[in-house]
């Protein structure tokens, strides 16, 4: 009997980490996400001489304006993009229940510099991950 406790003890310690794990995971690939979605913003940039004007609410619509980008977290993430010419804030929100209050924003260089001119980006409510 004494056995078993222990290993029941062990499994739940085990499951515990296992998923404090996979979600640290999730949060790292939408870090990428976002910066793959920035690439393709800068892209546009470059093309256009100015950041092109969109204001999503889901990730389709994000897909949509931004057709090259895909994200690896579409089920565990929304994906919004508010941009003018001048610059953009891309923002991932967790809607799975281990994310639901994990919010990714990384804004342009421009917005950047009035927000904090030493930051990346900001994360808030990821659990354990604190900075971009």
């Amino acid at each position: 009997m004494t056995v078993i406790v222990i290993i029941a003890i062990l499994s739940v310690i085990a499951m515990s980490t296992y998923s404090n794990y996979i979600t640290r995971g999730k949060i790292q690939a939408a870090k990428g996400d976002l910066s793959a979605l920035a690439l393709n913003l800068e892209n546009e940039l470059q093309a256009q001489l100015a950041y092109g004007t969109h204001n999503t609410t889901t990730t389709n619509d994000t897909e949509a304006a931004y057709p090259m980008w895909r994200p690896a977290e579409g089920n565990d993430f929304v994906y919004t993009v508010n941009s003018s010419s001048g610059g953009y804030v891309l923002i991932a929100t967790g809607v799975s229940s281990s994310l639901s209050t994990c919010v990714l924003k990384l804004p342009s260089q421009s917005e950047q510099q009035a927000i904090s001119p030493n930051a990346t980006g900001s994360v808030n409510g990821c659990g354990s991950i604190t900075t971009w």
